[in-house]
């Protein structure tokens, strides 16, 4: 595929919009939308936040799918998994199309719980946040990690961590009924016993490692896993960013998962396969043996690309969580030689060596489309 990844990141996100179905002439690609319908979010049934569960827009709402155009239904597709604290699919448009015009496969852009379309609109107007982070500023010191674009998320962390499970656990949910609905043939454009594989980024990686570990009813027993910027250990993740939560939130997140979350005696436990698997992945000691061992026995099926000057999800934290010898056989740690960061590996813009992130973007995606093909 011939690419200028900063035109092309600028046109598509010029003509794409959320629920219009659109063709990319340049690449010969139609953007096509579906509508999910969700569960309620819930803990042995029991509903975990009753003002969550007002929120509509996380129950129903519409997902983008990349398809070669001309393509009826398909036996074959890519499901890409984004990052954390997300507002939009901007970021991903030329990601999603460049795998899918180098696979020949759908790729199916799915929103995690409470992000991107899953969340009120008014949690990405800076007008109706001005108050909030005013306020957060006060009781933080003016922390400089504060910003219009994380203090929803670092708000509702800080009052109720154990909100990063539950939604966690709702998309995990998500996924499953997603996978059943492609898998029994009752998808508009997807066969019966599609075959499905993951991209997934930063926080998505995360999910799709638990959801693999879990694999309840077996749905993704033969799916493929590319992780980019993705695949640590939850302890060694670092969250602070004025893109993803402030340092207030990140640090009550870490203390309650590290050392609150499975002692809790204010929640109802259900010690279930979805529990043991995420349990498994907040630090290295906890279910060691376990957790390496299934690593190991797919490692024929995952591979990572990892960026040296990424501080989010750094490589001695995948290391601990696949174990050392697996991450060494099925990741690279790359570098670039621009200026980049974990929630912006593929910068445009002026003063932008836009040729280098061409070609850093190329060495990235080639290597996900080859294994994912």
């Amino acid at each position: 595929m011939n690419l200028n990844y900063s035109q092309r990141f600028t046109k598509l996100n010029s003509v794409f919009q959320l629920g219009v179905s659109t063709h990319l002439e340049d690449s010969d690609v139609d953007i096509r939308f579906f509508t999910f319908k969700s569960s309620l979010m819930s803990v042995n049934n029991t509903v975990i936040s009753e003002t969550d569960e007002e929120i509509n827009e996380n129950l129903s709402f519409s997902y983008p799918v990349f398809i070669p155009a001309k393509k009826r239904r398909s036996d074959k597709a890519i499901l890409l998994l984004h990052g954390l604290n997300e507002r939009s699919w901007n970021k991903y448009l030329t990601w999603a199309e460049y795998l899918c015009v180098a696979t020949g496969k759908p790729v199916i852009l799915f929103p995690i719980a409470f992000h991107i379309n899953r969340s009120p609109k008014s949690w990405s107007n800076p007008r109706a946040l001005q108050n909030i982070l005013h306020l957060r500023r006060q009781r933080n010191s003016n922390d400089r990690s504060i910003s219009y674009a994380n203090v929803i998320l670092s708000e509702r962390l800080s009052e109720n961590p154990f909100l990063f499970y539950t939604s966690g656990r709702q998309s995990l949910f998500d996924l499953i009924q997603l996978f059943e609905e492609i898998k029994a043939g009752k998808h508009p454009f997807f066969k019966e016993n599609t075959q499905l594989d993951i991209f997934s980024y930063s926080i998505g990686a995360f999910l799709a490692q638990i959801t693999l570990m879990t694999d309840l009813n077996h749905l993704f027993s033969d799916s493929k896993l590319f992780m980019f910027c993705g695949g640590s250990i939850f302890s060694k993740m670092y969250g602070v960013s004025r893109s993803i939560m402030d340092k207030n939130a990140y640090e009550n997140l870490h203390r309650y998962f590290i050392f609150s979350f499975d002692t809790d005696t204010n929640l109802n436990w259900n010690r279930d396969k979805i529990f043991d698997s995420f349990y498994s992945m907040i630090s290295p000691e906890r279910d060691l043996e376990k957790r390496t061992s299934f690593f190991h026995q797919k490692s024929d099926r995952i591979k990572g690309i990892l960026l040296k000057q990424d501080v989010v999800i750094p490589y001695i934290g995948v290391q601990e969580a696949l174990g050392k010898d697996i991450t060494e056989a099925n990741t690279k740690l790359m570098d670039f030689s621009f200026s980049y960061t974990h929630e912006n590996p593929f910068p445009v813009g002026k003063n932008i060596d836009s040729q280098a992130v061409n070609d850093a973007f190329l060495r990235v995606f080639s290597q996900a489309a080859a294994f994912l093909a």
